[in-house]
């Protein structure tokens, strides 16, 4: 029987385990931490009320091509909708309200805007599950559905300005912007259209879903399934180096490209090691958890039953801002992201006491306090919040990265979005995910496609780790 070592215990790692596993290899996981689950931990950040540490919403996950094989429901995972997706109000008191129904979206936004929406994001939304089956693996492959990448990359590879500009309306067109915002990136820049484009696709085809429980319910499910399928996880153990490690015929590293350059030490291809240290991360994140009794008092009626709320005001308010944090200047009044996860997930909440969920972008490794700032954005929409705030916790962009390294300078997403990182992270190279050591792989967030509670960067990794296996054989031992 081969053998594999998978180094964190992320929906990556986990995702990577799971695949292997599946294939008869003998896996054991590695994880620092006391507790599993990377960004997709999930605790009593506020005594009584369960918070999502990063990972909340999950548009990506939930049509994951691999985790929908995997039958994790079987495992305790259960996706919980809220009525509305996402509301991007805006200070004229209209508001862009994204549904999972496609009519209902392009119905709201009017006859200004509704039909061009429609147009756009229909073939997206119809033709998700073929797209994604390409666009979540690495770039460099022949796709299975060539004309649905070529009509998605025309409008994807565009600056999200340009996409932004098919729609006459401000509700429609800060709707899209703050999809696109989600990629830490100025909307000037090549392709910064794709994140948006995709996750209103994802939302279209399967909503914006929670996990009931918390996000923690998606790790805990993998971890379930890889130890149904013999694997292992051990918590509490930090690698350093890669003497720390037991044999085996794989490596899988779940960890962002410079740790994995640390570890390998002198094993690695020159090459490599250059690549992987000069590998970009982009903006922090600034995260308030809240304990709200009665909820947000919003002035939008619509954002009332949203589970995700983006506060950012009109598009060039969110292009301006954005465009600060890159070039390391902290906004007055920054994008902040709402999320309330007990509209669909009532057992999160306390009575009516009930955990907000938000985090501000800011600049790589800010040192400041954004908690004013994204309290101000809160009651600008929704007057009165401050009053109803009974607990809150928070985590500025180093305590992100002290609390999963792969975080750098508050980076949660593992790296920028560069136009060049978008296409081929975090190296070029026909196999992202081979390190150029014999056996040894990356499959973190830093890998193909990227961010999300999706588990694709993992199973794609596992892959290409089980075609080296069999070209190989098992050849027990060290890499």
């Amino acid at each position: 029987m081969s053998t594999a070592v998978v180094v964190g215990s992320g929906p990556n790692g986990l995702a990577a385990a799971v695949a292997l596993a599946r294939e008869g290899v003998e896996v054991t996981v590695l994880e620092a931490a006391d507790t599993i689950g990377g960004g997709t931990r999930t605790s009593e950040l506020t005594p009584g009320l369960l918070h999502d540490h990063c990972s909340a919403i999950h548009p990506m996950a939930v049509g994951s091509p691999f985790l929908r094989t995997l039958g994790l429901e079987a495992h305790g995972l259960r996706w919980c909708l809220p009525e509305i997706d996402c509301v991007h109000p805006l200070d004229s008191g209209d508001a862009g309200v994204l549904h999972r129904s496609l009519r209902q979206t392009a119905d709201a936004l009017g006859t200004e805007d509704g039909p061009r929406w429609q147009r756009v994001f229909g073939p997206l939304a119809d033709g998700f599950d073929a797209l994604a089956e390409d666009l979540m693996g690495p770039l460099l492959h022949v796709p299975r559905h060539p004309l649905r990448v070529a009509a998605f990359g025309s409008a994807a590879l565009l600056p999200a300005g340009a996409v932004a500009g098919l729609w006459r309306s401000e509700r429609a067109r800060a709707l899209f912007a703050g999809a696109a915002a989600h990629a830490f990136r100025p909307f000037h820049r090549p392709a910064t259209a794709s994140v948006g484009m995709m996750i209103i696709a994802a939302g279209h085809r399967y909503g914006w879903p929670v996990a009931a429980g918390g996000s923690r319910a998606i790790t805990d499910a993998l971890a379930a399934l890889l130890a149904e399928l013999g694997g292992g996880v051990e918590t509490g153990v930090p690698v350093r180096s890669l003497a720390q490690l037991p044999p085996a015929d794989t490596l899988l590293f779940d960890l962002a490209p410079r740790a994995v350059a640390d570890i390998m030490g002198d094993r690695l291809p020159p090459r490599v090691a250059r690549a992987y240290r000069r590998y970009r991360h982009g903006p922090g994140a600034f995260k308030v958890d809240f304990a709200v009794e009665g909820g947000v008092p919003w002035t939008s009626e619509a954002a009332h039953r949203a589970g995700t709320v983006h506060l950012g005001g009109p598009y060039a308010e969110v292009a301006h801002t954005e465009r600060l944090i890159h070039a390391g200047r902290m906004p007055e009044r920054p994008f902040v992201l709402v999320g309330q996860q007990y509209l669909a997930d009532p057992q999160r909440s306390d009575g009516d006491v009930h955990p907000v969920w938000t985090y501000a972008h800011v600049p790589h490794g800010y040192d400041g306090d954004a908690t004013e700032a994204i309290v101000g954005q809160i009651e600008r929409f929704a007057p009165g919040f401050r009053e109803r705030i009974v607990g809150m916790a928070v985590r500025s962009p180093a305590a992100f990265e002290e609390y999963n390294p792969n975080y750098l300078g508050g980076d949660i997403i593992t790296g920028a979005n560069t136009t060049l990182q978008l296409v081929m992270r975090p190296r070029f190279a026909l196999d992202p995910y081979s390190t150029g050591v014999p056996g040894v792989f990356i499959c973190s967030a830093a890998s193909p496609p990227g961010a999300g509670a999706h588990g694709m960067c993992g199973a794609n990794a596992a892959a290409s780790a089980l075609r080296q296996l069999r070209r190989r054989g098992s050849t027990r031992g060290r890499w």
